[in-house]
């Protein structure tokens, strides 16, 4: 008989410490807790956890070392309309499972009932279908690692998929394509730092299963928003095993990135699990307390409170779920050494009952916890239950996807009427939505695109979704797009056509770039990367979603684009300032003046002409209000953005000399050629005319002499 020690309580899951692991799991309403250990040849050996101490379960076992796959049996009452659903015929991963060994095979002996009669209790072994929870060996060589630490206002963030970005890169070894290696490989920084990235956001690297539904279907789950596991990396994404060896690889990755000066994000996915509703599987958090990690219905405990869409949320009014997110964190932070976490439909995290409560216990915990709030924290403000559409309403602590700059920037590029003074307001930093609450302009994650919808290229090229591929009659995806495709549906070989959705690309990034705030860009945009139509990709896992390198060279003047605009804001502070515009400065200077065409100040009247789609705006680098790092005053140059969003081209006359003695063209979006320098012998005087073509943005810099 093995031989068995109480242990300790704390911490939760399988921890090794040299000489043996100890196994410990929360359940409030077990009667009885089985470890379960698994060899290589399948066998499976049963140990009763011998302790319980404030419901949670443990044990240690002497001689078990990492690579060590084993799982959880819970015993306890099966009364789903108590809300308890307690099964020992299913195998139960680990909560706290810090790696995850093997794919999920679905099979009816996953779930808690029959599927010719869902009255009927399934008591079939589940263990043969289920993945296994692996010890790990937590010793990791980090050197000198240290964490970049970018300023959010010098940050540039890179949203990317795992696989997306390395499965079709050349000079990634075939056998690190869609891996972390990949991730961290030097053809794949390098392109990175070309391109002036201080962060990359990664989608969900926490270890996720795909939906029945999708694999029925022959897809899978793409994105990886079905988290089973929330400090396990994903195992498939380990190009050197999965017995551990993704823990290592994952690391090696961020040490690779950090040594290159680049941050490393996670979106994470706190809101739901793979479970699914009360249809779904039981594969850990619904066996072991079902209705401590779960939101539940009063009334009838079977069903769930859905606020994400996918069957289930999590129930963080419970402290054993949000001691899992706070150790997850920390986890995260402390032994993997990322830098930040953007938090998806982070609205649901907010509901205390039913409401969306920004001060609810969850954004309490992670303002006093001296490691997770000196990281990077980005919200996606909203989720999918009543009221959940909360830009602009999360605590000082957190940055946000601003959608609504997605929202209005697009609408004013294709045309939009009305759009002109809350494209003013999304332009310089948003302060409607984040001055009141003590934030500043980097509170704003500023994109036009992202994973989800359509991507640069496509946002130019449809006007619909083309979502067949998904096997659901292109009803999934959002209808509301926000897109033009210039005059024709997708590909077309029609000159000026092409001509103007190269345009609308350069605008787009311009005024990106341009704007106040943290800029994000897409995996691939920079590359005129294109799905087709296909707005909603999450379960596309092929060469629609992945970037295709080639375009490195058919699409370099684009690249080239992007990096000059990486480059101009990184070296002009007056695109990245800290604080607000204030119209006025101390001494009675202006650090901002909107311009009509004409050159005239605007008035309120010009604001709300319906028709207006054209403006100028004079950014003063000399009034830039607040210090430098060793509290230096900043100054900048002093530019001048000269904006036409009409579908004819127009006159600009520029501005009084009291705003410059000349200037100097830095760069024309209805200019096809990419430049490294401004425009050569190009130089203005005030009141000039000068033109400035439908649907263009030329950025104009002051010249000293």
């Amino acid at each position: 008989m093995r031989e068995v020690w109480p242990g300790e309580p704390y911490p939760l899951g399988g921890t090794w410490d040299g000489v043996g692991t100890s196994f410990s799991v929360f359940s409030e309403v077990a009667e009885r807790v089985e470890l379960c250990l698994f060899q290589d040849d399948g066998s499976e050996e049963r140990v009763d956890l011998p302790e319980m101490d404030g419901f949670v379960w443990h044990g240690y076992l002497p001689g078990i070392a990492p690579g060590q796959r084993y799982g959880y049996r819970v015993h306890g009452p099966f009364a789903p309309s108590q809300g308890h659903r307690c099964n020992p015929a299913k195998l139960l991963l680990d909560p706290y499972a810090k790696a995850i060994d093997g794919e999920l095979t679905w099979n009816e002996a996953l779930f808690a009932y029959r599927f010719t009669n869902p009255a009927e209790f399934n008591d079939a072994d589940s263990a043969p279908y289920m993945p296994k929870n692996v010890v790990i060996n937590p010793f990791f060589e980090w050197g000198n690692d240290r964490p970049p630490r970018t300023p959010y206002h010098q940050t540039l963030i890179y949203e990317a998929h795992v696989r997306a970005l390395t499965m079709r890169h050349p000079s990634v070894p075939a056998e690190q394509r869609g891996t972390y290696a990949g991730i961290g490989h030097p053809a794949v920084i390098d392109h990175l730092v070309s391109l002036g990235v201080t962060a990359i956001e990664l989608m969900p690297v926490h270890h996720f299963v795909p939906e029945h539904f999708l694999v029925a279907r022959g897809l899978t789950n793409y994105w990886g928003y079905n988290t089973m596991a929330f400090l396990a990396p994903h195992g498939p994404y380990s190009s050197a095993g999965s017995r551990g060896e993704q823990v290592l690889e994952f690391k090696a990755m961020v040490r690779a990135l950090h040594e290159a000066g680049i941050e490393v994000i996670l979106d994470v996915v706190y809101n739901h699990t793979a479970e699914g509703d009360h249809m779904g599987p039981t594969l850990g958090f619904r066996g072991i307390d079902n209705s401590a990690y779960y939101r539940l219905h009063d009334g009838d405990r079977r069903y769930y409170l859905d606020y994400t869409g996918t069957g289930n949320s999590l129930n963080v009014r419970s402290p054993h779920a949000l001691q899992l997110i706070m150790d997850s964190l920390r986890y995260w932070v402390l032994d993997m050494h990322v830098d930040g976490f953007r938090f998806d439909l982070a609205s649901a995290l907010a509901r205390e009952l039913h409401d969306v409560d920004r001060l609810s216990a969850f954004f309490d915990l992670i303002q006093q916890d001296p490691v997770i709030s000196q990281v990077k924290l980005i919200a996606e403000p909203w989720d999918v239950g009543p009221g959940g559409y909360q830009v602009g309403n999360f605590p000082p602590l957190w940055t946000e996807w601003n959608g609504k700059y997605r929202d209005t920037v697009r609408d004013f590029w294709r045309g939009t009427g009305s759009a002109l003074p809350e494209f003013a307001s999304r332009l310089t930093g948003s302060a409607d939505l984040y001055a009141t609450s003590g934030r500043r302009p980097v509170a704003s994650i500023n994109f036009v695109t992202c994973h989800d919808g359509f991507t640069l290229t496509d946002l130019v090229s449809y006007d619909r979704k083309h979502n067949l591929a998904n096997n659901e009659d292109n009803r999934d995806g959002t209808d509301d797009n926000r897109s033009w495709n210039c005059g024709a549906e997708g590909p077309v070989e029609d000159p000026e056509i092409v001509r103007l959705r190269h345009r609308q690309r350069r605008n787009f990034l311009a005024t990106l770039f341009l704007s106040q705030g943290v800029p994000m860009i897409s995996h691939g945009d920079e590359l005129g990367r294109s799905q087709r139509g296909n707005n909603n990709a999450y379960c596309q896992d092929n060469e629609l979603t992945w970037i295709d390198w080639t375009a490195v060279h058919t699409e370099s003047d684009l690249l080239e684009f992007t990096r000059s605009l990486a480059r101009l804001r990184r070296e002009h502070p007056v695109f990245q300032r800290r604080r607000f515009f204030r119209g006025r400065t101390a001494d009675n200077g202006r650090d901002l003046v909107w311009l009509t065409p004409a050159g005239e100040e605007m008035s309120a009247g010009d604001w709300h002409t319906g028709y207006a789609k054209s403006l100028m705006v004079y950014l003063n680098g000399e009034a830039i209000t607040e210090p430098g790092p060793r509290g230096e005053r900043i100054q900048d140059d002093s530019f001048l953005l000269l904006i036409n969003a009409h579908h004819e081209d127009m006159t600009f006359t520029l501005p009084g000399e009291e705003f410059g003695a000349a200037w100097q063209t830095v760069f024309d979006t209805s200019d096809d050629t990419a430049r490294d320098e401004p425009f050569p012998d190009e130089q203005w005087l005030p009141e000039a005319l000068v033109a400035v073509a439908s649907r263009s943005l030329q950025l104009m810099q002051r010249k000293l002499s």
